[in-house]
């Protein structure tokens, strides 16, 4: 059996990821690709959706230590993987991942200064054989991500977090994708329909040479 396709989307609170999860999804269906599951990070399992309540809305006289956060992070990122994305793909049955690896780069090693090989240590004893085939990178300025997502709901404890914390996210994001082959990057400051038809118009060119 044809093992499944990995595709993530990631980017900055406001970025668009659901939407763009909601159009990969209706794109990859067009394509006669039918057998497509969706996930979130943290989430999408029992463990995952107990620790995204934890880390989203922590609210203690002691702070959330940065370390503690990112191994929260990992555990539901493995339970994920072992639990549903790798039976999955071995199924021959798609992903659409809202977040993945990428994420602890950019939030916990750019955001909050973890060094990164701590973090690529934790991604090579847990989660080295399982990698996105391709990630959609959904680019937006912070103030712009952050004024969307306080119009759409109440804010949670990260996206409380400072500007400069997210300018930080944002350019980690960046530099990593400027040395990856597999990211796609995409303008997420325009109006809905140009991200959309961006979204489609990458999907479209990547699945034709896959």
């Amino acid at each position: 059996m044809i093992k499944g396709k990995f595709i993530v989307l990631e980017g900055i609170e406001g970025s668009g990821k659901t939407l763009a999860c909601k159009i990969i999804l209706k794109t990859l269906h067009q394509h006669n690709i039918k057998n497509v599951k969706l996930v979130k990070e943290p989430g999408s399992t029992y463990l995952g959706e107990k620790i995204r309540k934890i880390i989203k809305n922590y609210n203690n006289d002691q702070d959330l230590h940065h370390n503690a956060e990112l191994l929260l992070f990992h555990a539901a990122r493995i339970q994920l993987v072992e639990s549903i994305i790798k039976p999955c793909l071995n199924k021959g049955i798609w992903i659409i991942s809202d977040r993945y690896q990428l994420s602890s780069f950019a939030y916990q090693g750019g955001g909050d200064n973890i060094p990164s090989k701590k973090i690529k240590n934790l991604k090579n004893m847990f989660l080295k054989k399982i990698n996105p085939d391709i990630t959609f990178y959904l680019d937006v300025l912070p103030e712009t991500g952050l004024k969307r997502a306080f119009q759409r709901k109440k804010l949670d404890r990260i996206e409380k977090k400072s500007m400069k914390f997210f300018e930080k996210v944002r350019n980690t994001y960046l530099s990593i994708i400027s040395k990856e082959k597999n990211i796609i990057k995409i303008d997420a400051n325009q109006k809905k329909i140009l991200v959309r038809n961006s979204i489609k118009n990458e999907l479209f060119t990547w699945l034709k040479n896959n």
